[in-house]
């Protein structure tokens, strides 16, 4: 109960500021506004930005000045999510539940979405407004780590790979690679940036990236198992799709038990890597647990 309760409030806080940040959905060109709206509140579990805010609450930020760079991270993942779903990329006409954004807008549309939510998230970042509450240089640091794990070394990376290696044999090495670039970075890198703002020392730092990297890849574990034995009318979309596209993934790696197994470990020293904090990370606590268990 106190999961969801804090999961609620959380979202609620990030919905609230995403609808004050981001220009409405009549704004000229409306279309193109009417496209980011439609992918940004299609309903989305606000994983990335509720890390962030529970990684500064954690060592005692100010989790109200950290609002816009939470929601910048939830702009950059929404836009990755409209062009996987490209025909070009994954080809998915279902997300959570609706219909993807470019069988709703075209591919036209959806793309320059997504490019829009992109930089959007970067204006928000850079903005007077932002600047006035936190640290310049905390700010300027928490920004390049952001960076580095969207790009060509971080997430665009490990799609890049995701893709370049269907229908090849599962490799262990690879594997771990795809995962831990392409969804583990910006769930890293969402943890690390709210402790950066927070003015986290280092020791402290180097815990919660530890807990970011097991996290991110449980996250991903955790998906590869929804997509085997999931209930697409909980997931919002199909199952089964990573194996009739040929994806590189645990189950097919190693198989069901061995994969609930590595999932359990990494949530394991996801926890014992928070274990000196206190009372203050219990959310971040209650997120991992909550890896092994969710249905979507």
């Amino acid at each position: 109960m106190a999961l969801k309760d804090y999961l609620h409030r959380q979202r609620q806080r990030v919905e609230s500021a995403l609808v004050s940040l981001i220009p409405p959905e009549n704004h000229p060109p409306a279309q193109l506004h009417k496209a980011m709206h439609y992918s940004l509140f299609a309903g989305g579990k606000r994983i990335r930005p509720i890390l962030h805010l529970a990684a500064a609450e954690a060592v005692g930020g100010d989790s109200d000045a950290c609002l816009p760079f939470a929601c910048a991270l939830e702009l950059i993942h929404t836009y990755s999510l409209i062009h996987d779903d490209l025909p070009a990329m994954d080809d998915d006409d279902l997300r959570r539940g609706k219909a993807t954004n470019h069988v709703v807008f075209g591919e036209a549309m959806a793309i320059l979405a997504g490019d829009a939510l992109l930089t959007e998230a970067f204006r928000l970042l850079s903005s007077p407004s932002t600047l006035e509450r936190l640290d310049p240089r905390a700010l300027l640091r928490a920004i390049h780590e952001l960076a580095h794990a969207a790009g060509s070394q971080g997430m665009v990376g490990g799609q890049a790979l995701d893709i370049l290696s269907e229908n090849r044999p599962p490799e262990e090495e690879v594997l771990h690679f795809i995962h831990s670039h392409k969804t583990g970075a910006l769930i890293r890198a969402s943890v690390r940036t709210g402790a950066i703002l927070a003015r986290a020392s280092e020791d402290v730092l180097e815990r919660l990236t530890r807990y970011g990297e097991r996290l991110g890849l449980a996250f991903q574990i955790r998906d590869d198992l929804l997509n085997v034995e999931g209930d697409p009318r909980k997931l919002g979309k199909s199952v089964g799709t990573d194996a009739s596209k040929g994806k590189m993934t645990y189950p097919a790696l190693f198989g069901l038990e061995r994969t609930r197994t590595r999932l359990g470990q990494l949530v394991e020293e996801a926890l014992d890597a928070l274990s000196p904090l206190d009372k203050k990370a219990d959310p971040l606590r209650w997120i991992a647990s909550y890896m092994i268990e969710r249905d979507r």
